[in-house]
């Protein structure tokens, strides 16, 4: 990585669903789908859907802080998960679809947990506001069939959206 490059980790159910939103933002350098927060190296998607290693979904994200901030990262995770949800995220259910903000030092933590106060404060959602904010672990990289899915089988992620996410985004952010 160079000086002008960070990273930031984000857990919001299937990462399928999660690259297309952050990959087509200008600054974004690199999303990969992959896991983390569990305790087998390098585990295989089987592994992680079968719950045996304790790793949730999520996308690593390579930005130019210098183009898009940490702080506009964050917001544009909110506005793709049900915040209030704290056992997987639309159709997708279970603790490897749990919402994360997997954080890599204090600026980001701050950054974070100054936006979910936000969140909670705004009135935007009836439920309290679960989605947990965690230190960043090894993250490994997912298999190479589920990089960029959205590119690879539109078909399919368009059934996974149908699960809920599309239209809950659409009846919570689009006011």
């Amino acid at each position: 990585m160079n000086e002008h490059e960070e990273t930031a980790i984000f857990a919001g159910g299937c990462f399928w669903c999660m690259v297309q939103p952050f990959e087509e933002r200008p600054g974004i350098k690199k999303v990969i789908s992959g896991y983390t927060g569990g305790f087998v190296p390098n585990p295989t998607y089987e592994q992680v859907c079968r719950h045996e290693t304790g790793h949730t979904e999520a996308v690593k994200i390579i930005f130019d802080p210098t183009i898009i901030s940490y702080k506009e990262l964050v917001q544009i995770y909110w506005q793709q998960t049900d915040p209030t949800d704290a056992m997987g995220q639309f159709q997708d259910r279970g603790d490897n679809y749990r919402p994360v903000i997997f954080v890599k030092d204090q600026t980001q933590r701050q950054i974070a947990e100054e936006s979910k106060r936000s969140l909670e404060n705004s009135g935007r959602f009836s439920e309290p506001i679960v989605t947990k904010i965690e230190a960043a672990q090894a993250f490994y990289p997912a298999e190479e069939e589920h990089q960029q899915f959205y590119q690879k089988n539109p078909r399919r992620l368009a059934l996974e959206e149908a699960g809920g996410r599309k239209d809950f985004i659409a009846s919570h952010w689009s006011k």
